[in-house]
């Protein structure tokens, strides 16, 4: 979840035109990130990368927590954080926190999935000092101020924005109907993001502050900076303002999961203010960085992600039987799924998509993908790794996130090289190892309208 808007992930025009021409484009074209990076005495990891081409610096502090670390009945914590965190601390009254930071010129905001929380700044080279005391003062100096009015208001925000998001959008409890369906009570990814109105009504105050005793600590976080500075004068900012912050309990992550067994495949139906049914598939896969996760990626991507993609010229091109279709690989810190959506156009049968769906993926798992195919999608991913190294933030954000899921921030070339590795053969392999498996089913219907659902049998009931 984020907190003002969500971050999409852009394609660059001119490498999409290279896609269609045939041209490759190798990973050695994707630039290296320089990059600093050390620890403070009190466990805070720090990452330097300087970038003087603008007078722009970017301030990103992950700390190592998601939804994933909650508990059930205890859900919706590290979302509920990602907006207790701009309400103030001990140094910073309510308010002042995004009104120094937009009276210097600075755009600020947070994110929260089932792994990480991130909170970002961007902002003029000579206002990092600022970013940089207001982040230190929340990380060592908001428990003082954390009371229940604060909590409860907060509540109240995070309530109202799951109506805005799920509960009041169409289609908005897919998601979540999906998770527990897909995966076992006791798995982390079981359960929203955002948690779930009950679990927020539940929690204590103390419940809220022991949350932030465990996760929300130096040696717990990670904080990169990366735009136009003086190294030496950042390492003496950041450990003036980082320094004194005691470190928090050791955190233990979880390192697996409870494995996912879907028997047969699965056929749910869920009631919503919608005028148009929509099918959701999704079958479990693998987690992020894993052997088959980039190859999953592109199958994605040659299925149904984009105007070229099978299904989208099959059915909303020449059927045109469909308004949208859509499909990701998700692969998290400890598991992942792979999902394909299609809204059918008014008057169409889900029966009728249905069959259209199910000859595409057969076909892949049978005769494979074309060349052709590969290199385009190839191309849209070497496309994306360039957008994200285009401003500051966004090679904030990517030292970070290797950082976390890796190990090493320096790891942009050799995952742009892992879709360069991808044959062929490896995407009809991952296409007959997961999508012949076993699914989740769903149909997203019209309220009274139960009988528009996609069945056992193949067809509407």
């Amino acid at each position: 979840m984020n907190r003002k808007n969500s971050t999409l992930r852009l394609v660059s025009i001119g490498y999409l035109m290279a896609s269609v021409a045939g041209t490759t484009i190798g990973a050695q074209s994707i630039p290296r990130i320089q990059f600093e990076k050390y620890k403070l005495p009190n466990g805070l990891e720090v990452i330097l990368h300087e970038d003087h081409s603008t007078p722009i610096v970017a301030v990103d502090t992950w700390y190592h927590v998601g939804s994933g670390d909650e508990q059930l009945g205890r859900t919706g914590f590290a979302h509920l954080f990602e907006h207790i965190m701009f309400m103030g601390s001990q140094h910073v009254p309510v308010g002042a926190f995004d009104q120094l930071l937009e009276a210097a010129g600075a755009n600020n905001n947070g994110s929260t999935t089932e792994d990480r929380t991130n909170y970002y700044e961007t902002l003029p080279s000579n206002a990092l000092p600022l970013a940089l005391w207001l982040d230190s003062d929340r990380m060592g100096f908001l428990l003082p101020t954390m009371d229940l009015a604060k909590v409860n208001l907060q509540r109240d925000v995070v309530k109202n924005e799951r109506r805005q998001r799920v509960d009041n959008v169409p289609y908005g409890r897919a998601d979540e109907t999906i998770l527990a369906a897909l995966y076992p009570r006791s798995h982390p990814y079981s359960w929203p993001v955002i948690g779930s109105m009950a679990d927020l009504s539940a929690a204590s105050l103390t419940d809220v502050q022991n949350f932030f005793k465990t996760y929300y600590a130096p040696n717990n976080a990670t904080l990169t900076i990366a735009g136009d500075f003086d190294p030496a004068t950042v390492k003496k900012l950041v450990a003036q303002y980082f320094g004194s912050i005691p470190r928090g309990p050791e955190v233990k992550r979880r390192v697996t999961v409870p494995a996912v067994s879907i028997p047969r495949d699965t056929f749910l139906v869920l009631e919503d203010k919608v005028q148009l049914p929509r099918l959701f598939y999704t079958w479990h896969s693998v987690k992020g960085f894993s052997r088959d996760d980039a190859a999953l990626d592109l199958l994605a991507q040659i299925v149904a992600n984009d105007k070229n993609s099978r299904l989208y010229k099959k059915l909303v091109y020449e059927l045109q039987t469909a308004q949208n279709v859509n499909a990701f690989q998700d692969g998290s810190r400890l598991d992942g799924k792979f999902q394909i959506s299609v809204t059918p156009k008014p008057g169409q049968k889900v029966a009728d998509i249905d069959k259209v769906v199910e000859t595409e993926i057969a076909d892949v798992i049978k005769r494979g993908v074309s060349q052709r195919e590969l290199q385009r999608a190839q191309n849209v991913y070497k496309a994306s790794f360039l957008n994200r190294l285009a401003s500051v933030l966004g090679k904030a954000e990517v030292l970070n996130s290797y950082n976390y899921f890796i190990g090493n921030p320096d790891y942009v070339q050799q995952d742009a090289a892992r879709y360069d590795r991808v044959t062929a053969a490896d995407v009809q392999r991952v296409a007959k190892t997961y999508l012949g498996r076993p699914k989740i089913v769903l149909t997203v219907v019209p309220e009274g309208k139960k009988e528009m659902m996609l069945s056992a049998s193949g067809g509407d009931r």
